[in-house]
């Protein structure tokens, strides 16, 4: 795939993130049944859900793809159906709405709640493990990739391989433990009725519009402090990871087959110092680098699918000039910088 010099508007992103690689499409053409995205109305599933659309086209397949998601912007669901993608609305957490949706035999499990307000803890709990109970026993004859992070291992040395999948989960604060609870109970459904499960373990994915490189970007352009504290980050461009995302429905087992999803590993100072570079702006620090940080060993990911295609080097390019132009920014900060598991506002 062509890569490009910059966008122009979140049109053509949006276009970009959705395009499948042709090892998807190869893949859209050996896969048995139709596509159901639970939660595409987050950051990642719009594109996610528009790509599955154009790798079935492109692979001359006739599927049904369905997204679902409570649907609070109206706008969003239109935009969808007119891409091909049958809306339902859903509270995944009420088991009379799951008990509607259509059993399809692929399902990308998207929903989940990481941020919250102070006292709101419970709602972690509720959502990242009674919603995938209710779509386990629902969806007891598909194959689920079910999004999950690399916040539920400890944190590792910056100079280590980073964790790894077969590594004990010792996670930080009440979001990390209850997204080992969602884990635990895709796991419990696995291995009691043969549920197949693929654990994506993702660690931050990145577009123009938020993400742990538009955060450093955004501060280094707004002559703001960019903290060192956490001093280095895994990152993969979003549609990579949408293009992994689709592929994993060929791996999914019982018990669970477990992957860590990421990219480049960056260090926080030098990724301020090129977007000063290219921004035309003097980075300034605060804080100093710990010797641990959340990393993911992906060796596994290079094995089955090969690395990540996008680098952390375009992706910087593409974010500086986006928000040199005044981009627009989904406004949603990722709290990487956050060393005690506490993701509250």
């Amino acid at each position: 795939m062509t890569q490009p010099v910059s966008f122009r508007d979140e049109d053509e992103l949006e276009d970009f993130l959705s395009t499948p690689q042709e090892e998807t499409v190869d893949m859209m053409a050996r896969l048995d049944g139709d596509i159901i995205v639970l939660g595409i109305g987050g950051k990642m599933g719009p594109t996610l859900g528009s790509m599955i659309v154009k790798a079935a086209r492109r692979a001359g397949v006739k599927k049904n793809v369905y997204g679902v998601s409570r649907f609070s912007n109206s706008g969003l669901a239109s935009k969808l159906e007119r891409q091909g993608i049958t809306c339902i609305p859903c509270d995944l957490l009420n088991p009379d709405d799951v008990s509607k949706l259509p059993k399809v035999r692929n399902v990308i499990y998207m929903a989940g709640r990481k941020f919250g307000i102070r006292g709101t803890d419970y709602l972690y709990w509720a959502m990242n493990t009674m919603a995938p109970a209710y779509t386990a026993r629902h969806f007891a004859d598909s194959n689920i990739v079910a999004f999950s992070t690399g916040n539920v291992y400890a944190m590792w040395p910056t100079d280590s391989s980073g964790s790894s999948e077969t590594d004990p989960l010792l996670p930080l604060g009440e979001y990390s433990n209850s997204c080992i609870g969602r884990e635990r109970i895709f796991e419990y459904f696995s291995l009691e009725s043969g549920l197949r499960v693929l654990q994506f373990r993702l660690s931050y994915a990145i577009d123009l519009r938020y993400g742990v490189l538009f955060e450093i970007g955004r501060q280094v352009f707004e002559e703001k402090p960019v903290s060192l504290d956490t001093g280095y980050a895994n990152v993969i461009w979003q549609g990579d990871a949408n293009n992994i995302a689709l592929r994993c429905l060929e791996h999914c087992a019982s018990p669970p087959n477990i992957l860590n999803v990421t990219g480049d590993r960056i260090r926080i100072r030098y990724a301020a110092q090129q977007f000063g570079e290219i921004l035309s702006k003097e980075p300034r620090f605060t804080g100093t680098e710990a010797p641990t940080a959340f990393l993911s060993n992906t060796d596994k990911l290079k094995e089955l699918f090969g690395p990540p295609p996008t680098k952390s080097g375009d992706m910087i390019r593409w974010i500086a000039g986006w928000i040199k132009s005044g981009g627009a920014t989904l406004d949603k900060p990722t709290h990487f910088q956050i060393r005690d598991g506490q993701y509250l506002d």
